[in-house]
């Protein structure tokens, strides 16, 4: 079995227990998750299966949806619901306040990553350090928030939407909007409903796992999960350089690779993706990377 498979995680799961009863239910020891999801998050969690674990790399680096509810008035050493509380404000800002903080945490920063998270500092997860109540300093990282919209402010509760980069923490954007309103505020529910090019219209539950004709349909096959990168179809000479490794010239493909790609997908006459490939040392060569057969 190789391709993606979306789950729609539930909640109280951490994205390592959706693999590990993926692994059980489907007979395959090579699973991968392409981006963690805490246990109060819910929604988009694709795993990488057999072969496809090879491009986990280029999955997890793809921008997110999210869905997210975030409480006022109260703030906990997570940033999150489920952490302990340590301070309580009981103000809830109004609409424009939170419209004016929302709006400051959009566009490209630097963001400081919650102490409770999976960072590692001199090889041990930050998390541990937190549990621990060791100091725990993180480096801000680039992050992009392309999208930041209020969908409703009811009592001390808003709802908003997200498209943001890899490597953004929402709860990290809960903390900080407590901070930017003056009421403190931290993430009460998380549901992501896109990551890259994966949506939930194609996400199966984790209890559907064990219906093997269910999982047939969804599975996405190698060649259909990185649809945004060009691709070149290889000549049966090309594909046989390929399965060894060697560069490809112009007679090894079927028509020139598009310029200035910094990866291009290599499928056989078949249909299947067989490799990917970045640019040669020479004009129209390619060098096979990251090689699936």
């Amino acid at each position: 079995m190789d391709g993606v498979l979306v789950i729609d995680k539930p909640p109280g799961l951490t994205s390592h227990d959706v693999v590990a009863v993926a692994r059980r239910a489907l007979g395959e020891t090579r699973i991968g998750h392409t981006g963690t999801l805490d246990p109060l998050a819910t929604g988009v969690l694709p795993l990488a299966i057999g072969r496809a674990t090879r491009l986990v790399r280029f999955l997890t680096a793809s921008d997110k949806d999210y869905r997210a509810t975030i409480r006022f008035g109260v703030a906990t050493d997570s940033y999150d619901i489920t952490g302990n509380e340590v301070g309580r404000s009981g103000l809830v800002p109004s609409r424009d306040v939170v419209l004016g903080a929302i709006q400051r945490l959009a566009g490209d920063y630097l963001q400081v990553p919650p102490a409770f998270s999976a960072k590692k500092i001199e090889g041990r997860r930050a998390y541990q350090l937190a549990r621990q109540e060791q100091p725990v300093t993180l480096a801000p990282v680039p992050v992009s928030v392309t999208r930041a919209e209020l969908l409703e402010l009811h009592g001390a509760c808003a709802q908003v939407a997200l498209t943001c980069s890899a490597g953004f923490y929402v709860r990290a954007f809960a903390q900080s909007l407590g901070e930017l309103t003056g009421a403190g505020a931290c993430l009460e529910t998380l549901e992501r409903t896109r990551s890259g090019e994966f949506g939930l219209g194609v996400a199966v539950r984790i209890e559907e796992l064990t219906d093997a004709a269910r999982i047939a349909r969804r599975l996405i096959p190698m060649v259909d999960v990185l649809g945004r990168l060009p691709a070149v179809t290889l000549t049966d000479r090309g594909r046989v350089a390929v399965s060894h490794g060697r560069p490809l010239g112009l007679a090894d493909v079927q028509t020139p690779a598009p310029g200035g790609a910094a990866w291009i997908r290599l499928i056989d006459a078949t249909g299947a993706l067989v490799a990917l490939a970045i640019p040669g040392n020479t004009p129209d060569s390619l060098h096979p990377s990251v090689v699936l057969i």
